[in-house]
């Protein structure tokens, strides 16, 4: 077998018809993550007659699925059942025995046995069930779609926003367990973002002198002291009430002596986005800590992040302004406090369990940097393969090919820019992934602003800021680095792989034929960007089409190893112009004459 190159013929079918059932949406995962990191680079895949053909070449297995349509970065779209080769023939696989063999190639390729794995994708697999069963129940936003008589009314943009950042009902379609999740499954559908839910807090008044906080600039901490009024001598800490049941046997101690007052639930309802611990009420972001394992991580605020994420916000002021100076429809939603609590513990230090446990990071609104007029939507719903979300490109793309790719343009020229500077011009790593965007619409869902969150993955180049760095603890400063390989193959990966070829392939799938159009206005962006800024050597090997970095997700998640070790593999870079010229000579040839 060889890999899929570019110029394979391209089922020419359009955006994909009704929600897939959970058992074909997790095989479909898994084999997105063995055709980006196994097969693929093994040159164990096909594509024949409309279909990927898929070795498991130590396993000795053959499978097959067919293709709504093909990708020039390899991803592509897939349709109905997986099926297996045997002597009879063709026959389907369920996606629990899909998981075995994924599960004993590795084994046999590594060596080593994962015990959890099969575990983790089983949890995947109700996740995806609990979410898919709750979609047809949960309230829509009122907006155009509206049916009756009389005028429709506009929606209401916070009410857009927030089911945008809720309709993620399938997750990650490179990671082999995005829905997985810890702890009892009804716990997590009081909590989960793609329930429908908000929630109020619990609210904890702590001792002055027992509590940890850190201010970048001074009233930093208020949304926090806004939420209730405390008796004299105590400060108001909000805690996720689902962390709160679990950390409560640590905490009586601290109730009993009255160091800790439970206030109860407060009157304000906060609402679950997309990464599930970080909640919204429409005025301030706040990100809890969670003991639970989410997709590959236990979701605990470390003293270092939170330390970390005003170190950051500080360092970055001049930064930040120079960017949003310069490219005048783009922000950073900054992380200007955090609080926690600061009980001594046997040792007489702070009790880290509960110092990070109910450790807060405040993080601004929208409001600051969202202009008048604008909607904004969870990049990741906009670029979902399956549209579950107010806020699909489907719905804000215009109708037809030209007007999907004036979209596009101008997409681009907003995204793309900032974070090249940021790297280039200031040593700033940006993770501007799917989930870590938001994009504000105008009326006419012309894309208007980017706003880049969540400071935990923006990282600093050390040859940029090693005074600034000297100044931290060590245990802050560490994990606030890439080297410059490391870091070029994050912004690369979050940007071109995870963020620009998934929100393409959405609009791909509208426009059959596209995309090589699509991913020439990508060429075109980079282009323009180093003529104007003397073309830096990694830009020059990015446009001559080097191979991109694709984050290793089913290895990682094999290996056990922390998001931050996570290797990359290297996928075919659409990038290359003789690359786009070809699939456009491709394309026109297989266009009705």
């Amino acid at each position: 077998m060889t890999s899929t190159t570019p110029d394979l013929p391209t089922p020419a079918a359009g955006p994909p018809r009704g929600l897939p059932t959970a058992d074909d949406a997790v095989a479909h995962t898994l084999l997105n993550c063995l055709l980006r990191e196994v097969s693929g680079p093994e040159h164990q895949t096909a594509v024949i007659d409309g279909r990927l053909l898929l070795r498991l070449p130590r396993r000795g297995v053959l499978l097959r699925v067919a293709l709504r349509r093909t990708s020039l970065l390899g991803a592509h779209r897939f349709t109905g059942p997986v099926t297996e080769e045997s002597g009879d023939g063709w026959s389907e696989v369920g996606w629990r025995r899909l998981a075995e063999y994924v599960h004993a190639e590795l084994s046999l390729r590594t060596g080593a046995h994962n015990d959890e794995f099969l575990g983790q994708i089983d949890a995947s697999h109700r996740g995806v069930s609990a979410a898919l069963t709750a979609l047809p129940h949960r309230p829509r936003p009122p907006g155009r779609t509206a049916g009756g008589p009389g005028p429709v009314p506009e929606p209401d943009p916070l009410d857009t926003y927030l089911a945008s950042e809720q309709s993620l009902a399938l997750g990650h379609r490179f990671h082999p367990t995005p829905k997985a999740h810890g702890g009892d499954p009804a716990v997590w559908s009081s909590y989960a973002p793609e329930a429908g839910v908000s929630f109020p807090l619990r609210l904890l008044a702590v001792r002055e002198d027992l509590v940890a906080e850190e201010c970048a600039e001074p009233g930093a901490a208020a949304p926090l002291d806004r939420l209730a009024a405390v008796p004299d001598g105590y400060r108001l800490l909000p805690a996720h009430p689902w962390q709160y049941t679990g950390l409560l046997p640590a905490l009586r101690p601290a109730l009993g002596r009255g160091d800790v007052l439970d206030l109860g639930p407060g009157q304000r309802r906060f609402t679950p986005t997309a990464s599930v611990r970080t909640l919204y009420d429409g005025e301030t972001f706040l990100k809890f800590s969670l003991d639970v394992r989410i997709t590959n991580c236990v979701r605990k605020n470390a003293f270092y992040e939170l330390s970390g994420a005003v170190a950051l916000t500080r360092l970055l002021a001049p930064a930040l302004t120079e960017l949003a100076t310069r490219f005048p429809g783009t922000g950073m939603l900054r992380e200007p406090a955090y609080r926690g609590i600061a009980l001594p513990g046997p040792d007489g230090r702070p009790d880290t369990r509960l110092l990070e446990g109910f450790g807060v990071i405040v993080r601004e609104g929208l409001g600051r940097l969202l202009r008048p007029g604008i909607t904004p939507l969870l990049a990741a719903a906009v670029a979902d393969e399956y549209p579950t979300g107010p806020g699909h490109v489907s719905r804000l793309a215009g109708h037809g090919p030209g007007a999907a790719l004036r979209w596009w343009r101008r997409y681009l020229d907003l995204l793309v820019p900032p974070v090249l500077a940021a790297y280039f011009d200031h040593g700033l790593v940006l993770e501007p992934h799917l989930q870590n965007v938001v994009l504000g619409t105008g009326p006419d869902g012309r894309p208007e602003q980017i706003l880049f969150r969540d400071l935990e993955g923006t990282k600093l180049l050390p040859e940029h800021h090693a005074p600034a760095l000297a100044a931290l603890p060590p245990e802050v400063a560490g994990p606030l680095t890439y080297d410059a390989r490391r870091g070029w193959d994050r912004v690369v990966y979050c940007l071109l792989v995870n963020h620009i070829a998934e929100m393409l392939a959405a609009l791909a799938d509208l426009h059959p034929g596209t995309e090589p159009a699509l991913w020439s206005q990508v060429r075109g962006t980079l282009e323009r960007y180093a003529a104007e800024h003397g073309c830096p050597p990694r830009l020059s090997a990015l446009l001559a089409g080097v191979p991109l970095p694709a984050k290793a997700n089913l290895l990682t998640r094999w290996e056990r190893s922390a998001d931050r070790d996570a290797g990359y593999v290297r996928l075919p870079s659409p990038l290359a112009e003789d690359v786009i010229r070809q699939a456009t000579r491709a394309d026109a040839d297989r266009s009705p004459r």
